[in-house]
C-alpha cells in the first residue's frame, strides 16, 4: 500500500524519466542537421560545397598546379539505370571553374526518380571542393527507355593542400523514395 510521499516520489520520477525521454528525442532528431553541417565545416564525409556561380569566379585561380579530377560512377542495386561520366578524368587549375558531362539512361519500361549522392576523395580535399551546377542538387526523372547528359560544374580552391595532386570525385544513383519522389527536378536536395 502506497503513502502519500511515496505517490509523489513516484510521479516526481516518472516525469523526470518522460523529460529525458523527450529530451533524448530530440537529441536524436537533431543529430542528422548537426551532422550535415559539421561535415560541411571540416569537409569529413567526403561531403561538398555548393557556391554560387558569382562566388566561384571571384577565386583567383593558382596557375602553377594542376589536379587531377577522377570520377567515379555507380547505381544502387534495384535501380535499372546506367551512368557513366564522359571522361574518366581531367587536369584542372585550382581556381578555374570546369564543367563534366555525366549521362545516365533507365533501362526500365516505366519512369524512375533518382537521387545522386555525391563523394569526395580524400577526405580532406572535400572542404576546398566546390559545385555551382549539379545533377545531384536535385532528383533527377526518366522516363522508360531516356537518356540524358547531366554537368556537373565544379571549382576547387586554390588553398587545397599542396599535398593533394589526386582528387576523386564520385557518384551513386539510389532511387528516390515514393513519398519523397515529386516528379520533376526543381527541388532543392540538402547541400553535396
Amino acid at each position: 500500500m502506497d503513502t502519500p510521499p511515496l505517490k509523489q516520489a513516484n510521479n516526481r520520477l516518472v516525469v523526470q524519466l518522460l523529460g529525458i525521454t523527450a529530451l533524448m528525442f530530440a537529441f536524436g532528431y537533431s543529430l542528422v542537421p548537426l551532422y550535415n553541417v559539421f561535415c560541411e565545416i571540416t569537409g569529413t564525409n567526403g561531403k561538398t560545397g555548393r557556391l554560387a556561380p558569382a562566388q566561384a569566379a571571384l577565386l583567383v585561380p593558382d596557375e602553377s598546379r594542376e589536379i587531377t579530377v577522377e570520377f567515379v560512377t555507380n547505381v544502387n542495386v534495384g535501380l535499372p539505370w546506367d551512368f557513366r561520366a564522359l571522361t574518366s578524368s581531367v587536369r584542372v587549375r585550382p581556381g578555374v571553374i570546369t564543367q563534366v558531362e555525366f549521362e545516365v539512361g533507365n533501362r526500365a519500361t516505366q519512369t524512375l526518380v533518382g537521387q545522386a549522392v555525391p563523394s569526395v576523395a580524400p577526405n580532406k580535399a572535400a572542404r576546398y571542393f566546390s559545385k555551382t551546377e549539379c545533377f545531384c542538387f536535385s532528383q533527377q526523372p526518366l522516363a522508360g527507355g531516356e537518356k540524358k547528359a547531366m554537368p556537373v560544374r565544379f571549382i576547387i580552391d586554390p588553398k587545397l593542400p599542396a599535398d593533394i595532386e589526386t582528387v576523386t570525385l564520385s557518384y551513386t544513383f539510389f532511387e528516390a523514395p515514393p513519398n519523397s519522389q515529386q516528379g520533376s527536378a526543381a527541388g532543392d536536395a540538402p547541400k553535396t
